[in-house]
């Protein structure tokens, strides 16, 4: 398959199958006489799975190690796994860090109706609003 009809069965760019080459992620494909690139059938498919994978959060580094797995022979659900649950508890800090700073804007959206707007510092609104907390 020609790069363009690689593009058209996936619905990524050209550009972007370039890029994914480029990352390791794609196998480079083989060369016509003319020079193009000549995908194989199962260039569609890894090209579907990637773009599963980021649908679901995945990094690029993590969807080439899960490739390099698979490549391998080796199944990488366990590996897969793992990521998830890493990927879950980042995403239950992101969540809550969040929440904190939507607490902190809905406090300062109060605050800003009553505050003097010719103060002498940077701004009053953010300078009396809560301390951040401190990371551990």
């Amino acid at each position: 398959m020609l790069i363009g009809e690689v593009a058209a069965a996936t619905g990524v760019s050209t550009k972007t199958l370039r890029f994914y080459e480029r990352r390791d992620l794609l196998p480079t494909p083989s060369r016509l006489p003319n020079g193009y690139r000549a995908y194989d059938r199962t260039a569609v498919a890894r090209v579907a799975f990637i773009r599963q994978a980021q649908h679901a959060g995945f990094t690029l580094a993590q969807i080439r190690e899960i490739l390099a797995i698979r490549d391998g022979g080796q199944a990488p659900c366990a590996h897969v796994d793992a990521l998830i649950h890493q990927r879950l508890e980042q995403t239950q800090r992101r969540i809550a860090e969040l929440h904190e700073t939507r607490a902190t804007l809905q406090q300062l959206a109060q605050r800003s109706d009553q505050v003097d707007p010719s103060c002498d510092g940077y701004c009053r609104i953010i300078q009396h609003a809560p301390a951040p907390r401190h990371e551990p």
